[in-house]
């Protein structure tokens, strides 16, 4: 018979059925060993090895991420400050600033909100936080 004429000259570039399913996972060997590299990479979790994608020279700085709620704002800010808020409802209100006190970096909006208005400095802020803004406050944003 004439290759020309055979069906495997027909199907040429077409992707097989049985390469969609990760044939490399299910009997063949190194899916502990050399093979476990693209399988954790790329379908983590399928061969019951839960791992993940490995990330080399983690450095957890980078994701550090403390947080505070609204209700303990007024702790990191001293009693002077807080006094002259509360005597001064009409006047300016006070601006928070979460370098100093190690918070940069996100805001949640557990706990009830500051009855009194105040400006809030933070990199993040999640929506419900933004609920400050219906006292009076203002929500700013510091990269």
């Amino acid at each position: 018979m004439l290759s020309r004429l055979g069906k495997t000259r027909k199907l040429q570039g077409h992707v097989s059925p049985r390469l969609h399913c990760f044939v490399f996972l299910q009997a063949s060997a190194g899916g502990m060993h050399y093979h476990r590299i693209n399988c954790d990479k790329y379908h983590s979790g399928y061969s019951g090895n839960i791992v993940g994608r490995r990330h080399y020279h983690l450095k957890r700085k980078r994701s550090f991420c403390p947080t505070v709620n609204l209700d303990k704002l007024w702790s990191l800010v001293s009693e002077q400050t807080w006094v002259n808020a509360a005597r001064n409802k009409i006047g300016d209100a006070p601006a928070i600033d979460m370098m100093p006190s190690g918070y940069l970096l996100q805001i949640s909006g557990e706990g009830k909100a500051p009855k009194m208005a105040c400006h809030l400095k933070a990199k993040l802020f999640s929506r419900k936080a933004e609920k400050i803004k219906g006292v009076g406050g203002a929500c700013v944003l510091v990269a």
